[in-house]
């Protein structure tokens, strides 16, 4: 399989699974608004198996180094197995969140907002499982990304104070999407090899935990999202068969969005070994950044925001960025 065992490359592939995580989104935008979350979610959670199953017989079976994806397989641990699908399961929840949120604030509220609370969280319960980085420069990042999430809810408080909606029902789901955000990455980090190109006995490589976590993501997907359907956060009761009552480009759109998010989670465990857990985690999940500029200067958002919005965003993302800096530095401090 191919390995990444360079810390500068690690960061790369790190900042490629931010973008993906901070661009998926959009692939529901281009569907429009007329299209529910709870549709789409269906052909995003097939698009990100369907490319997990491609990553692992490819990047996951060339080369001669460690295990390919089945020999991988057929030694692996059940535990090792259940741990990457139940982590799937939780990210799942968080998303189904996360997407709701964005439905009624916008992605350039909800992903500061969620995605925040998942970083935040999530680098410091994956450093507790491996504490690898210098801890002042990693929490000192995790205290700029505080003050960047603090001012996002500020700005988005300002927006709909403007546009008379209600200002806390996109925060309660963005803060509840982070909470689920936060706990898979450990689930799945704890099911890996400490080494790829040993590949310890029981334990998998990240192309087969990323396909187990897919599988774990649908599962849930199937489960949760019906629910979803029948009691909307947002609008009427949805019925299945308007999923089938789409175009070919409405579906192709939603399994794309599942296929750049998967790209983001495979490259981002690929770099797990290089790095460690928190950092490739920080790295990754600085997705928030990404969306908020997606979200502010393309799908122009905050057009109709009050006076002093753009000062709140400014310094948003001022904090993101020096919050980013630190924990990269961290490793080398």
């Amino acid at each position: 399989m191919v390995l990444v065992q360079n810390y500068s490359l690690a960061v790369l592939l790190c900042a490629l699974a931010m973008v993906c995580w901070g661009s998926w989104q959009n692939t529901q935008n281009l569907i429009g608004k007329s299209w529910r979350f709870e549709l789409f979610y269906w052909d995003y959670s097939i698009g990100i198996l369907l490319f997990a199953v491609l990553m692992a017989f490819t990047f996951g079976s060339f080369g001669n180094d460690g295990r390919s994806f089945i020999p991988d397989l057929m030694q692996a641990n059940s535990s090792n197995l259940l741990s990457a699908a139940i982590g799937g399961a939780i990210w799942n929840l968080g998303t189904l969140l996360l997407v709701a949120s964005i439905s009624i604030a916008g992605m350039s509220v909800a992903f500061p907002i969620g995605g925040g609370i998942g970083w935040l969280l999530g680098i410091f319960i994956n450093y507790m499982g491996k504490p690898e980085g210098n801890p002042y420069f990693l929490f000192s990042g995790c205290f700029f990304i505080l003050l960047a999430i603090i001012v996002s809810m500020q700005s988005y408080k300002k927006l709909a104070s403007s546009q008379q909606k209600p200002t806390f029902n996109g925060i309660i789901l963005s803060v509840a999407a982070g909470l689920c955000i936060a706990l898979f990455y450990r689930f799945v980090a704890s099911s890996l090899a400490t080494d790829f190109s040993e590949a310890d006995a029981g334990k998998i490589s990240s192309y087969t935990a990323v396909v187990f976590f897919s599988i774990g993501a649908l599962i849930c997907t199937l489960i949760l999202n019906p629910l979803f359907m029948a009691k909307p956060v947002q609008g009427k009761p949805v019925k299945m068969d308007a999923f089938f009552k789409a175009t070919p480009r409405t579906h192709l759109l939603g399994i794309l969005g599942g296929v750049i998010w998967c790209l983001g989670n495979s490259v981002s465990f690929m770099a797990v070994g290089a790095a460690s857990p928190a950092i490739s985690y920080g790295l990754s999940n600085s997705a928030p950044i990404v969306a908020a500029i997606w979200g502010i200067f393309i799908w122009k958002e905050f057009k109709d925001a009050p006076k002093g919005t753009n000062m709140l965003l400014s310094l948003m993302f001022l904090f993101y960025l020096i919050g980013l800096v630190l924990i990269v530095y961290s490793r080398f401090a």
